[in-house]
């Protein structure tokens, strides 16, 4: 026993479903099949959207970054899962902890913004659609992307140091399959109530701000979609917002359970699950909607897989 002690010293122990022998198992299986579906589903998005002259547009500028967010994202985590599961090692190094941490909350905190980017980018193709080209230009989208990176870096910035330091008295074992806050703030053996309130005034700012402004920027298009008279043009309007509003249910109806829930407020097992769809579930099925409700992208495949054979028969 004190050898075990020993060797996990610096180290934290992962828990996560190790207390469901039989669940590891098939966890393992059915999360390596979505880890690769997930990156060969992204990987397309992003090789399509450079690719292809007829995507070069600030929505598929937008969407090259939330694919590659969604890749970062999962291998964040996803690997060091694999190998927790199949086999009886459940440790990872102090140093591995806090990158898993930096890049939870960081590119966590990159995609709530990179999504309010893209509403407002489905706004001005609604209802500016005359001035879009103008408004949406390529140093605006650059800028606005850029915006979006550096508030996430600086969030888990500020976050990951004070979680790491909080005193632990010894313990080392995280109840979590990641190194996540909530998780981590968990093991403290002192008063967090101090720095669960900065963690819920900051999710406010990375969070439901963003969050806010996706619903006002909606509210906006359906009001100008009801002035459409042509059925046809309503149909299109709504048809190029609906994958990014199906995006952003998914993704929000999770990160807002995890952040705005610190500590002790929230079922352990619960969290697990969730924080498991919201590291696997969702990065897979984003490409997924993409593709599936996107003529342009689904076009775009087909062009680049047939390529000259299409060309021929036109």
């Amino acid at each position: 026993m004190d050898g075990t002690n020993e060797s996990t010293q610096g180290n934290f122990i992962l828990l996560g479903f190790s207390d469901r022998p039989h669940l590891e198992r098939i966890l393992f299986v059915v999360i390596l099949v979505a880890y690769l579906l997930t990156l060969v589903g992204n990987t397309t998005i992003i090789l399509v959207s450079r690719l292809d002259p007829h995507l070069h547009t600030p929505m598929y500028f937008f969407l090259t970054h939330l694919s590659f967010l969604d890749l970062s994202f999962t291998t964040s985590s996803i690997p060091q899962l694999l190998y927790n599961l199949n086999g009886s090692d459940k440790t990872i190094s102090y140093i591995g902890c806090a990158i898993q941490l930096f890049l939870f909350l960081g590119l966590g905190g990159v995609e709530c913004l990179l999504l309010a980017v893209m509403a407002y980018d489905r706004f001005v193709a609604v209802c500016k659609p005359l001035h879009y080209r103008v408004i949406m230009n390529p140093c605006l989208c650059k800028g606005l992307v850029s915006v979006a990176w550096g508030c996430g870096v600086a969030n888990s910035l500020a976050m990951s140091p004070v979680t790491l330091h909080l005193p632990r008295c010894g313990h080392h074992s995280v109840d979590h399959f990641l190194c996540e806050m909530p998780a981590l703030i968990r093991m403290a053996c002192v008063n967090t109530a101090a720095i669960e309130v900065t963690v819920f005034v900051l999710a406010v700012g990375i969070v439901l701000s963003p969050l806010v402004f996706i619903l006002v920027s909606y509210g906006y298009i359906v009001r100008a979609v009801l002035h459409i008279q042509s059925s046809s043009g309503r149909h299109k309007a709504f048809n190029t917002c609906g994958s990014h509003l199906t995006v952003v249910s998914l993704f929000y109806g999770n990160i807002i359970y995890m952040y705005m829930q610190p500590g002790n407020s929230s079922s352990q097992d619960q969290g697990k699950f969730l924080t498991l769809f919201y590291n696997i579930v969702t990065p897979l099925l984003n490409p997924l909607i993409y593709t599936l409700r996107n003529k342009e992208v689904k076009g775009a495949l087909r062009r680049l897989l047939l390529g000259n054979r299409e060309v021929g028969k036109d």
